[in-house]
């Protein structure tokens, strides 16, 4: 059964503290969670208040549709930072068979 992961590196120029950063990675964590059936965690610890690196997780029976899935997720990601005055820096995925 085929794994896809999601690694979005995210840049928070605006952030001015650890609470401006928590702010922004909860709201894309929130928004990613409801708006599609996937896993959600923040990767790294909080050491530095402009960047993060979020980790997105799903599992399904079709490649295909993992793809189309973490595709939009993307898309989403990039949309849900752009509204809070963030920016997706990188982002890259893989598939894993389980």
């Amino acid at each position: 059964m085929p794994v896809a992961h999601l690694t979005l590196e995210i840049r928070i120029e605006h952030a001015q503290s650890l609470k401006d950063r928590r702010q922004v990675v909860r709201s894309l964590k929130d928004q990613l969670r409801q708006g599609f059936n996937i896993s959600v965690a923040e990767m790294d610890e909080a050491v530095t208040w402009r960047s993060a690196t979020i980790g997105v997780t799903a599992i399904s029976r079709s490649r295909e549709y993992l793809h189309g899935l973490i595709e939009e997720v993307e898309r989403a990601a990039r949309r849900i930072l752009n509204e809070h005055g963030a920016e997706l820096t990188d982002a890259f995925w893989d598939y894993v068979e389980i």
